[in-house]
C-alpha cells in the first residue's frame, strides 16, 4: 500500500481517549499521531494503550494550532459532524493524510475547520468516542485503500481457490450428509 496517514486530535482533555485512539493508530499502521492544543499526559493516557504506541510512532505534540504542521503533501482531513462534510463510505482517501479528531463534547475549532482539506464525517445520528471514530475512518482506510480483494457479490469472501493463494477451510460434507441430500432430503428414520 501506497502513501501515508497520520492521525490526531484537538484539544481533547480525556487522557483514555487519546491513548485508546494511538494504541488503535499503532494496530492500523499509522506512520505518526499528534495533539493540537491538548490537555494530554502521556502517564495517563498510556494507562489505555496498551500497545505503548508512543514508544512505536512518532509523537507531535502541537501547543497551538499555529504551532500545527504537517508533512509537504500531506492532506489534513477533519472528521466531523458538519453540513459540508462528506459521508464516510463515498469519501476516497488521500494517499498521503492526516485525520484530525475534535474533543469530546464539542466540534473542531472553526480555524482547524478551515485549514483542512476535507471534512469528513461518519454517518450516525450522533458523535461517537474519539477513540471509536478513529478506529471506523482507520479501518475505511485500509478497506478501501486497495491492499484486499474487492468483496464478492454472494454473502462469504473471496473464492481462495481461484485466487490460488489460500485453500478453503471447509471440509467436504459427511458422507450421511450427501446420502440424504441424494435422497431429496427424506429422512433415513422412514
Amino acid at each position: 500500500m501506497r502513501g501515508y496517514f497520520g492521525i490526531g486530535v484537538e484539544g481533547i482533555n480525556k487522557p483514555f481517549n487519546v491513548g485508546n485512539l494511538f494504541r488503535s493508530a499503532h494496530a492500523f499502521d499509522a506512520s505518526f499521531v499528534f495533539t493540537i492544543d491538548a490537555t494530554y499526559r502521556r502517564t495517563e493516557g498510556s494507562q489505555a494503550d496498551t500497545s505503548n504506541a508512543l514508544a512505536n510512532l512518532p509523537f507531535y505534540s502541537f501547543p497551538t494550532l499555529t504551532d500545527f504542521l504537517l508533512p509537504k503533501g500531506c492532506a489534513l482531513v477533519g472528521v466531523e459532524l458538519h453540513d459540508d462534510a462528506v459521508d464516510l463510505p463515498s469519501f476516497t482517501h488521500p494517499r498521503c493524510a492526516a485525520y484530525v479528531l475534535g474533543p469530546e463534547r464539542s466540534s473542531l475549532s472553526p480555524a482547524l475547520t478551515a485549514r483542512c482539506d476535507h471534512l469528513l464525517r461518519i454517518p450516525t445520528r450522533f458523535c461517537l468516542n474519539v477513540g471509536i471514530a478513529g478506529v471506523v475512518v482507520m479501518y475505511d482506510r485500509l478497506l478501501t485503500m486497495g491492499r484486499f480483494a474487492p468483496r464478492p457479490v454472494m454473502p462469504g469472501g473471496p473464492d481462495l481457490e481461484l485466487c490460488g493463494t489460500f485453500t478453503r477451510f471447509r471440509k467436504p460434507p459427511p458422507l450421511a450428509e450427501v446420502a440424504l441430500a441424494e435422497r431429496d432430503g427424506e429422512d433415513p428414520g422412514e
